[in-house]
């Protein structure tokens, strides 16, 4: 099945595509749409992905897998949250630049003795308003100290996993893919859709 991922991040992309194996997973730009963004207003990661999910439909009128993810610390009330893409935007920050948004983050939990957090990813794979499916997961960690490893993107170098002893970013990618939120969340989807589809 063709199933049109929407977003504009190959990396997200990247992560997906083993996750479904048989399928082709596409960009919004292979079908001719260069520039997909749609602001995010939703208060939670599933009316955020199901925002986008809707909206590219509409432009593509085929299936469609949208995500919202983002990271939660525990101490600053479960923020950045579904504002993890922006954040640090109030302060003159790139939304891209996650360098500097890392080293802010780590900055405003100076002190603080509770450094949990988790990763949250809500994935929808969208056939129409009528069917879709959806599937919520967390990977859980602690803040690290400084930014670690070269692998994955975003907040991945300041998510410390203890029982590996490494940060997110220093996993291979089929380590990732088999730990994370957003494949977890894709391993239920896949398997949803193939039972749909048996």
């Amino acid at each position: 099945m063709d199933i049109v991922v929407a977003t504009g991040n190959a990396h997200k992309v990247a992560e997906l595509v083993p996750l479904f194996a048989g399928h082709r997973l596409m960009l919004p730009r292979d079908l001719g749409i260069e520039d997909f963004n749609l602001e995010e207003n939703g208060t939670t990661f599933l009316e955020n992905a199901l925002a986008k999910a809707r909206h590219l439909h509409a432009l593509v009128h085929r299936p469609v897998l949208a995500d919202d993810s983002g990271l939660c610390v525990d101490a600053l009330g479960g923020a950045p949250g579904v504002l993890s893409a922006r954040f640090g935007t109030e302060h003159g920050l790139k939304p891209s630049d996650y360098g500097s948004k890392n080293r802010l983050l780590l900055s405003l939990m100076e002190g603080r003795e509770n450094r949990t957090c988790a990763f949250v990813c809500c994935l929808v794979l969208y056939f129409d308003n009528r069917r879709f499916f959806v599937a919520q997961e967390t990977l859980e960690g602690v803040l690290a100290s400084a930014p670690r490893g070269e692998h994955g993107f975003g907040y991945d170098p300041i998510v410390y996993l203890p029982e590996l002893g490494r940060t997110v970013a220093e996993l291979e990618q089929k380590e990732k893919n088999l730990l994370s939120h957003r494949g977890k969340a894709a391993r239920r989807i896949s398997a949803m859709l193939e039972s749909v589809q048996g």
